[in-house]
């Protein structure tokens, strides 16, 4: 083989590029299947189940009698809404004390994000005389499954401390964009989180539809007020040995954008965010897991680079283009690999996702959807770039919900759901 001078620069690139791939690609095989699992079905945690609500007053009213009517003992959960930095017009306020909420309304002049609010719920949470076993945190734009905290209640009586569950859509035919979101998180709830889960690895926290046991945020403190705070809390809870499990039959349906510059300022947000986490916390993690010798804390800090790694990908895609005009430039380092295996990699790229519309036994139209994931994935180039340049910036952008549903119109949209499998 022969070496040229870029190859110093070229050959990493691959060799990373390569590595990362074919860890994704077999971690996500492994969501192609589930565990079984024997479940204790007796209600028996309480739970505090808050909703973060800023100018929310289109949505908020749904949810909270969605709760009302969830499969659990009334007397052990109690529905807490945040009426955070609202408008002097929004009747976010009035509308959940009329649904029966327990309605906390804050107001800061500069600590304005999600994260902020939790955190100051939570304190005052501790605070009172009633005390709960769980944490349960929903978005107002929310609806819930009504075995949710049944399946809660499962999880925490096995031992877990930090749950996430099963993020599906709320809205996933309204437009294409809202369709190519809600195929992501179906994707992502799959090869991520629910095959990390069948390894013993760590799920990531949502923002929504999470689950964490009170002793845990009394003992370890919030502490995450970032972009991401739900990535944020994640990571740290990691760095200190506690895993977040993933409950798969506790299903929130979260309003997915119905425009593209939505979607393109919450992902913005996002990759922000992660960025964030990634500089603040890989250099402890990376330190934690050699100490604890604890896979699962690696395994998040390659979580936590992957927009880095679409980056690497990107810069590399460019610098081949240029090759084509200038040979020989670098040495192709994908020739040593062999054909079948690259073959089967860029092919699982698209069956995976296909097997899991499969599974889920999705409508006509997200396969119709599916013929435009490609702009949804590719869109996010510039985001990264983007999130990178912009990663110091900590300005919350909130995303206006407006989709109003309830619980049978989610029922009557969906066909063949996966939870009434």
């Amino acid at each position: 083989m022969n070496f040229y001078p870029f190859d110093i620069v070229m050959l990493p690139l691959q060799v990373i590029i390569l590595l990362f791939t074919i860890y994704y690609f077999c971690i996500g095989f492994c969501g192609m299947w589930r565990r079984r699992e024997s479940k204790i079905l007796t209600p028996k945690s309480t739970f505090a189940v808050i909703v973060a609500a800023h100018n929310e007053q289109a949505v908020i009213g749904q949810l909270l009698e969605n709760l009302k009517a969830l499969d659990y003992p009334k007397e052990l959960y109690d529905v807490y809404v945040i009426a955070d930095n609202c408008n002097p017009d929004d009747k976010t306020a009035e509308i959940a004390a009329a649904a029966g909420a327990l309605v906390q309304v804050r107001t800061h002049p500069t600590k304005k994000s999600k994260g902020y609010a939790m955190e100051w719920m939570f304190e005052r949470l501790f605070k009172m005389e009633k005390k709960y076993d769980a944490i349960v945190v929903f978005d107002a734009d929310n609806l819930v499954h009504p075995r949710f905290l049944l399946e809660m209640n499962n999880r925490l009586l096995k031992g877990d401390q930090i749950i996430q569950g099963y993020l599906d859509a709320k809205n996933p035919y309204d437009t294409w964009v809202a369709g190519t979101f809600a195929i992501a998180f179906w994707v992502i709830d799959h090869i991520s989180h629910l095959a990390k889960t069948n390894i013993g690895l760590s799920a990531v926290l949502g923002g929504t539809g999470m689950c964490i046991r009170t002793e845990v945020l009394e003992r370890h403190g919030w502490r995450a007020t970032c972009l991401t705070e739900d990535m944020e809390f994640t990571m740290k809870s990691l760095a200190e040995g506690i895993k977040t499990t993933w409950a798969h039959d506790a299903i929130v349906y979260d309003e997915k954008p119905l425009t593209f510059m939505q979607s393109w300022r919450q992902r913005k947000r996002w990759a922000q965010g992660q960025f964030d986490v990634a500089h603040r916390f890989i250099p402890k993690m990376i330190k934690e897991g050699f100490r604890r010798r604890d896979i699962r804390i690696w395994d998040g800090c390659l979580y936590l680079l992957q927009p880095h790694f679409l980056m690497i990908s990107t810069i590399f895609i460019i610098i081949s283009y240029v090759q084509l005009a200038f040979p020989p430039f670098y040495t192709n380092v994908y020739t040593l690999v062999p054909s079948q295996l690259m073959t089967i990699i860029m092919l699982g790229q698209y069956i995976l996702p296909m097997i899991i519309l499969l599974k889920i036994q999705v409508k006509w139209k997200a396969w119709f959807y599916m013929l435009l994931y490609p702009v949804f994935i590719y869109s996010w180039i510039p985001i990264i770039f983007l999130g990178f340049i912009h990663r110091n910036e900590h300005e919350w952008a909130h995303t206006q919900h407006t989709r109003s549903m309830s619980m049978n119109d989610i029922m009557g949209n969906v066909k063949n759901t996966k939870d009434l499998q």
